[in-house]
């Protein structure tokens, strides 16, 4: 059944394509405050979109983007007519982020949240030197690699696609971890986890070798270990065009060569 949304709020990355359509769709729709829009109209590239779902979070506002940027898979296809009943229309997907927990080289803490995928990458020229524990359990030694990442549906068609990882649908109660460039075990191409199985990646020989953790665009350096779970607590909501949905996407890119 459609959903009305009467209060449309605007944001728009710094890119003058995305201003300007900021400022036309605003002079044709209104722009309502952020605090009390109904929906929010996120106008740019994924990049922007994954802003915009981080700083929306938890406020139950869904999200619905049209690129003015470049690839723009999370986005809509951008056209000034019928917003109205295009959002009324549109397939809401529920997404919970990943939370990492990342502990540094002084023993600190740091938290963040990822959409896409966690990544831990090599700091120096030297491959980094990894164990791989499942919900407390051992599950490799050690990987020698350039890194390894956990990607969530959301993210599979990222940063995991390009290292060679699987393409997870959007309800796929799954995460990907992947490696980034193996050596050793050289045949060791990943593993598909249940989303509420925890990961932690130890860092061996961390001060020879260190290594850095990041969820989305948060960044943390020279870190011992990191813990990565499904967030239960958190989420935010997409919204897509039915006839150019999330799942149409992933089955798309699924027969690309």
């Amino acid at each position: 059944m459609p959903r009305p949304f009467h209060s449309i709020a605007f944001v728009a990355s710094d890119a003058e394509p995305a201003q300007e359509a900021a400022r036309r769709l605003s002079a044709l729709y209104g722009n309502a405050s952020l605090a009390s829009a109904e929906v929010i109209v996120a106008l740019g590239g994924d990049g922007f979109m994954l802003q915009t779902l981080h700083r929306f979070m938890d406020t139950a506002q869904p999200i619905y983007g049209m690129n003015k940027g470049t690839v723009g898979f999370l986005m809509n296809h951008y056209r000034e007519e019928g917003l109205r009943e295009r959002l009324a229309a549109a397939v809401e997907n529920a997404i919970h982020p990943l939370v990492m927990v990342a502990t540094d080289a002084d023993g600190v803490e740091h938290r963040a949240l990822a959409i896409n995928e966690v990544s831990i990458f090599r700091q120096s020229y030297q491959a980094a030197r990894l164990q791989i524990s499942i919900d407390g359990k051992v599950r490799l030694e050690e990987l020698v690699c350039d890194g390894v990442m956990v990607a969530t549906p959301t993210g599979s068609t990222a940063y995991n696609l390009s290292a060679q990882g699987p393409i997870l649908p959007i309800d796929a109660p799954l995460l990907a971890l992947t490696p980034v460039s193996p050596f050793r075990p050289r045949r060791w191409r990943g593993a598909l986890l249940r989303k509420h199985q925890e990961v932690t990646i130890a860092a061996l020989e961390a001060g020879k070798r260190p290594v850095n953790a990041v969820a989305d665009a948060t960044e943390v350096k020279s870190v011992q270990t990191v813990t990565i779970r499904e967030s239960i607590d958190d989420t935010c909501y997409l919204l897509f065009d039915p006839e150019h949905s999330w799942d149409e996407r992933i089955l798309t890119e699924q027969f690309r060569y």
